[in-house]
């Protein structure tokens, strides 16, 4: 779990928008699934999904270019000397937002088209 924790920190800022939005995502797809079982097939909810599905990746993205803007002002330094140590965590941050996002819209993409499927019958 620390592990989890850690790396969800390194991917700075960007993280806590990706995760909130999967949290909205996940229980409208619970709340959807749980109409549906109920005989209730309406897609109402289902559009705010299809928008979080696609901000998650921007967000990811977001994190990419701060984290690439980091590991600039890394390089380039406040007193003209490169600090190359620094840049890394840069490049980390970009590389875990990015992963983020695209993982964190995959995993809703899927049972969305499902019940977005199921709602057109």
């Amino acid at each position: 779990m620390e592990r989890i924790i850690g790396i969800f920190l390194a991917g700075g800022p960007v993280m806590w928008p990706i995760l909130g939005l999967s949290v909205l995502g996940l229980a409208i797809l619970i709340w959807k699934a749980s109409e549906f079982r109920r005989g209730r097939r309406s897609a109402k909810g289902l559009v705010v999904v299809s928008t979080i599905i696609t901000a998650e990746p921007m967000l990811g993205i977001l994190g990419t270019v701060t984290g690439i803007m980091q590991t600039f002002g890394a390089l380039n330094g406040a007193d003209g000397a490169a600090n190359p140590l620094a840049a890394t965590a840069g490049i980390g941050e970009a590389l875990v937002t990015t992963a983020a996002g695209l993982i964190a819209s995959l995993l809703l993409l899927f049972p969305y088209n499902i019940l977005d499927g199921m709602a057109e019958e």
